[in-house]
């Protein structure tokens, strides 16, 4: 897609212009450690996106969890113990890299999100993941996270997606299934209806 580059934001200071001042209540509302409502809405929450980044590329990764999987370990320390995925370590290598981190929590039915910004560091301590033992089965690292700012986000996306309505909900065959995604991006290395057939049985099976 071609567009005029003389049009392209390269200045900060060009922001406020083009969308006036915050509300003071937005920027008030910024904390920097996690009081009793932070803490309410991370143990409601069943799915955080943790993003990352290094070398200027950037990540968001899905997390998720019986709701309060995300510990509060005090007012600064986050705890999220890092579940079985594909191998891919693409999150844990930009931690290792970059500390910085950036945490949206989403609870279903709510239309808030609650985003915690800090750095982080990968822990293969037992004392943490033995805590976090599901199935006899312990995370093999859990991510510490400091907490530098915490504040709840309002609901306007959540509200345009309309994003827990069920009637919104994609209709069967309307969305690529992950066996076709994956076909057609590996070149034909795997085959559609096996791989959907597959993780139909093997990941229920396999979470922990």
């Amino acid at each position: 897609m071609d567009f005029d580059p003389a049009w392209v934001i390269r200045d900060e200071d060009e922001l406020p212009a083009l969308y006036g001042p915050a509300l003071e209540r937005s920027v008030r509302k910024r904390l920097d450690r996690l009081d009793d409502y932070c803490r309410a809405f991370i143990a409601a929450s069943p799915l955080v996106i943790l993003g990352t980044q290094f070398a200027g590329f950037a990540d968001a990764s899905p997390r998720g969890d019986a709701p309060g999987f995300v510990r509060v370990a005090d007012d600064h320390t986050l705890l999220l113990p890092d579940r079985r995925g594909n191998n891919r370590l693409d999150s844990l290598r930009n931690i290792v890299r970059n500390p910085a981190v950036g945490l949206l929590f989403l609870i279903p039915g709510a239309n808030e999100t609650f985003r915690v910004n800090g750095e982080a560091v990968l822990s293969r301590d037992p004392a943490l993941t033995s805590l976090f033992t599901v199935q006899e089965k312990e995370p093999r690292t859990v991510i510490v996270i400091r907490v530098k700012e915490a504040y709840i986000h309002c609901s306007r996306a959540l509200v345009r997606a309309d994003l827990w309505n069920p009637a919104k909900y994609a209709a069967p065959g309307a969305v690529p299934t992950f066996g076709e995604m994956l076909a057609a991006h590996t070149n034909g290395f795997v085959e559609a209806k096996a791989v959907d057939d597959e993780a139909r049985v093997r990941v229920p099976l396999t979470l922990y």
